[in-house]
């Protein structure tokens, strides 16, 4: 089976709602609708069924410019991202999210960019291809 390529400008990532604008653009096309900002929207669309990619086959993600991206989707910004989950309206798992936190704050926590990574490197049919 022939391996699909997917080419992520890294340079339009400055943030969250960047990356997956640039998401959406790569495998979302021709969708009536989009994927929100949620890791595990991400992680549901690398399984395939829905956008660009059909299920279980090769993928390359070409990503230029990713130490743009990773620099983007580092520490800041992760640290803003626990912190609005952390917000007193939010229904989110407030204990998980401070020791997150936490864990970012001493140097040993995982960057968004290191979680999308992570995410990807689950999917043993995709493929990054950096440059």
């Amino acid at each position: 089976m022939q391996q699909k390529q997917f080419i992520i400008e890294g340079s339009r990532i400055n943030d969250i709602p960047g990356f997956y604008a640039e998401i959406n653009r790569l495998f979302m096309t021709g969708e009536d609708w989009q994927l929100g900002n949620s890791l595990d929207g991400f992680n549901d669309l690398l399984h395939g069924g829905f956008g660009a990619i059909d299920g279980e086959e090769p993928i390359a993600l070409v990503w230029r410019d990713m130490a743009h991206s990773r620099e983007a989707l580092g520490v800041a910004t992760t640290r803003k991202y626990y912190e609005e989950k952390l917000r007193p309206e939010l229904p989110f798992n407030r204990a998980h999210f401070q020791e997150k936190l936490a864990e970012l704050n001493s140097g040993k926590g995982q960057t968004y960019f290191d979680i999308l990574m992570e995410i990807i490197a689950e999917h043993p049919n995709i493929t990054v291809v950096p440059l």
